[in-house]
Protein backbone atom coordinates (compact mmCIF):
# COMPACT_ATOMS: atom_id res chain seq x y z
CA UNK A 1 0.00 0.00 0.00
CA UNK A 2 1.38 3.83 -1.16
CA UNK A 3 2.05 5.65 2.00
CA UNK A 4 0.44 9.77 1.27
CA UNK A 5 1.03 12.92 2.69
CA UNK A 6 -1.59 12.36 5.19
CA UNK A 7 0.05 9.10 6.53
CA UNK A 8 3.32 10.83 7.13
CA UNK A 9 1.81 14.18 8.38
CA UNK A 10 0.65 13.51 11.95
CA UNK A 11 4.10 11.59 12.22
CA UNK A 12 6.49 15.14 11.07
CA UNK A 13 3.91 17.04 12.60
CA UNK A 14 4.24 14.51 16.17
CA UNK A 15 8.30 14.33 16.15
CA UNK A 16 8.17 18.12 15.48
CA UNK A 17 6.33 18.88 18.23
CA UNK A 18 7.90 16.54 21.11
CA UNK A 19 11.68 18.13 19.78
CA UNK A 20 9.85 21.44 20.20
CA UNK A 21 8.99 20.59 23.53
CA UNK A 22 12.00 19.33 24.87
CA UNK A 23 13.90 22.61 23.56
CA UNK A 24 12.40 24.04 26.93
CA UNK A 25 14.84 21.48 28.54
CA UNK A 26 17.56 23.16 27.39
CA UNK A 27 17.63 26.04 30.20
CA UNK A 28 18.79 23.48 32.77
CA UNK A 29 22.32 23.12 31.40
CA UNK A 30 23.13 26.94 32.90
CA UNK A 31 21.07 26.68 35.91
CA UNK A 32 23.07 23.96 38.33
CA UNK A 33 26.41 23.50 39.27
CA UNK A 34 26.42 19.73 39.39
CA UNK A 35 26.08 17.89 36.76
CA UNK A 36 23.93 14.68 38.48
CA UNK A 37 21.68 18.08 39.37
CA UNK A 38 21.32 19.34 35.48
CA UNK A 39 20.88 15.77 34.15
CA UNK A 40 18.10 15.40 37.06
CA UNK A 41 16.15 18.92 35.77
CA UNK A 42 16.59 17.61 32.28
CA UNK A 43 14.88 14.61 32.71
CA UNK A 44 12.21 15.83 34.36
CA UNK A 45 11.93 18.63 32.13
CA UNK A 46 11.24 16.18 29.48
CA UNK A 47 9.00 13.51 31.27
CA UNK A 48 6.02 15.06 28.96
CA UNK A 49 7.82 14.48 26.19
CA UNK A 50 8.64 11.30 26.67
CA UNK A 51 5.13 10.51 27.47
CA UNK A 52 4.05 11.92 24.15
CA UNK A 53 6.64 9.89 22.40
CA UNK A 54 4.96 7.24 23.81
CA UNK A 55 1.69 8.06 22.41
CA UNK A 56 3.46 8.89 18.84
CA UNK A 57 5.11 5.25 18.70
CA UNK A 58 1.33 3.76 20.11
CA UNK A 59 -0.36 5.87 17.51
CA UNK A 60 2.36 4.87 14.03
CA UNK A 61 0.37 1.79 15.03
CA UNK A 62 -3.00 2.34 15.62
CA UNK A 63 -3.56 5.53 15.00
CA UNK A 64 -6.95 5.70 16.22
CA UNK A 65 -5.84 5.10 19.66
CA UNK A 66 -2.99 7.19 19.35
CA UNK A 67 -4.84 10.20 18.17
CA UNK A 68 -6.94 9.76 20.99
CA UNK A 69 -4.17 9.92 23.25
CA UNK A 70 -2.48 12.92 21.61
CA UNK A 71 -6.39 14.90 21.99
CA UNK A 72 -6.21 13.44 25.53
CA UNK A 73 -2.79 14.78 26.28
CA UNK A 74 -4.35 18.19 24.61
CA UNK A 75 -6.69 19.16 26.89
CA UNK A 76 -4.76 17.87 30.06
CA UNK A 77 -2.25 20.36 29.15
CA UNK A 78 -4.34 22.74 28.51
CA UNK A 79 -5.88 22.43 31.82
CA UNK A 80 -2.65 21.83 33.53
CA UNK A 81 -1.78 25.34 31.97
CA UNK A 82 -5.39 27.30 32.57
CA UNK A 83 -4.80 27.29 28.76
CA UNK A 84 -8.59 27.90 28.37
CA UNK A 85 -9.05 30.22 30.85
CA UNK A 86 -6.17 32.35 32.15
CA UNK A 87 -3.19 31.45 29.85
CA UNK A 88 -4.56 31.32 25.73
CA UNK A 89 -1.29 32.34 24.61
CA UNK A 90 0.17 28.93 25.75
CA UNK A 91 -2.42 27.34 23.44
CA UNK A 92 0.38 28.08 20.52
CA UNK A 93 2.13 25.66 22.13
CA UNK A 94 -0.19 22.89 23.00
CA UNK A 95 -2.20 22.88 20.01
CA UNK A 96 0.30 21.05 17.76
CA UNK A 97 -0.54 17.80 19.87
CA UNK A 98 -4.64 18.74 18.94
CA UNK A 99 -3.42 18.84 15.00
CA UNK A 100 -1.34 15.66 15.26
CA UNK A 101 -3.89 14.25 16.86
CA UNK A 102 -7.03 15.09 15.19
CA UNK A 103 -4.81 14.35 11.75
CA UNK A 104 -4.41 10.35 12.90
CA UNK A 105 -7.87 9.79 13.72
CA UNK A 106 -8.58 11.20 10.02
CA UNK A 107 -5.93 9.31 8.93
CA UNK A 108 -7.72 6.29 10.41
CA UNK A 109 -10.70 7.05 9.03
CA UNK A 110 -10.06 7.43 5.36
CA UNK A 111 -7.89 4.06 5.59
CA UNK A 112 -10.91 2.07 6.91
CA UNK A 113 -13.07 3.92 4.16
CA UNK A 114 -11.11 2.36 1.96
CA UNK A 115 -11.20 -0.98 2.93
CA UNK A 116 -14.86 -0.83 3.03
CA UNK A 117 -14.71 0.52 -0.52
CA UNK A 118 -13.05 -2.62 -1.57
CA UNK A 119 -14.45 -5.07 0.22
CA UNK A 120 -17.41 -3.68 -1.48
CA UNK A 121 -15.71 -3.58 -4.93
CA UNK A 122 -14.58 -7.27 -4.28
CA UNK A 123 -17.84 -8.61 -3.61
CA UNK A 124 -19.60 -6.86 -6.46
CA UNK A 125 -16.85 -8.58 -8.42
CA UNK A 126 -15.05 -5.64 -9.37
Amino acid sequence: MKKDALYFLPRVLGVLAILFMGLFSADCFGEYDSFGKMITCFVMHNIPGFICLAALVIAWKWELIGGIIFIAFFVAAGIFFDSFTDNPASLIVISPFLLTGALFIVNHIRKSGKRNEIAINEEAGG
